[in-house]
């Protein structure tokens, strides 16, 4: 991990400076570009800014066609939706669906920003797949004119096997957040264990425990163990409450 750099500030810096026209005549000689690349190699990662009210993307950074395989100009958000492995397409379609809810609700309060990050299995530049974190950040703004801008960088996490569960999922308002993701921060991941949330989604979708046992093959002892647990690391009192909380976040 020597290796990688953490510092975030270059990507503000990028902001301030290109913000005022839109992010429309970006110079790759201006020494702030050439931080941020040198940031960019280092970390494994690319970006790009977007107006997300008007579905432009603005600026891709080069590290994409390491990365993905796409040129700059070739990438889209929608090419996430093509490349996403199909075990995380749902939860990739659920978070995608709540971000775009969100910026809509920023843009008409007039104010605000939102960090949301996670990640997913996305087609790599040589046809198999990398686990990529992405953080997606949006803010508000009149200058040069009303709109919500979405800063997104997404980092190969390749190298990290130890994520306990499937997925790291934050949504909020945390700027320490929007930082190189380390150990520290990827392990605020999901607490729940793969199975556990298999079962979760089971009961959201109506199925009895006598059901879900039949299905998983379980004894129904074991399904309410595994119901119990998800309760107690939940602190809710019905996984009703749960499901609820997940649908709010865009997990369900």
């Amino acid at each position: 991990m020597a290796a990688y750099k953490k510092e975030y500030t270059v990507f503000h810096a990028f902001i301030e400076r290109y913000l005022p026209d839109g992010f429309k005549a970006i110079d790759e000689n201006d020494s702030i570009l050439t931080e941020l690349d040198e940031l960019l190699e280092a970390n494994n990662q690319f970006f790009f800014i977007a107006d997300i009210i008007q579905l432009k993307l603005l600026y891709t950074s080069k590290q994409s066609k390491r990365i993905i395989g796409l040129d700059p100009h070739e990438v889209s958000p929608l090419y996430f939706m093509e490349a996403t492995h199909p075990d995380d397409l749902n939860r990739f379609n659920l978070t995608r669906t709540k971000f775009i809810k969100l910026a809509q609700d920023i843009f008409i309060a007039g104010t605000g920003t939102t960090l949301l990050s996670t990640n997913f299995k996305v087609r790599n530049a040589t046809g198999s797949y990398t686990n990529l974190f992405m953080q997606n950040y949006l803010f508000y703004t009149e200058v040069p004119y009303k709109t919500v801008f979405y800063l997104k960088i997404h980092t190969d996490i390749d190298w990290c096997k130890k994520m306990k569960n499937g997925f790291h999922h934050y949504l909020g308002n945390d700027k320490s957040f929007l930082r190189f993701p380390d150990e520290e921060l990827l392990q605020l991941s999901n607490v729940f264990t793969n199975r556990e949330f298999e079962i979760i989604k089971l009961i959201m979708s109506g199925l009895s425990t006598k059901e879900i046992s039949d299905k998983l093959f379980l004894s129904p002892y074991t399904v309410n163990t595994h119901r119990g647990n998800i309760l107690k690391k939940s602190g809710h009192t019905k996984i009703s409450e749960l499901i609820i909380e997940f649908k709010d976040k865009g997990i369900l």
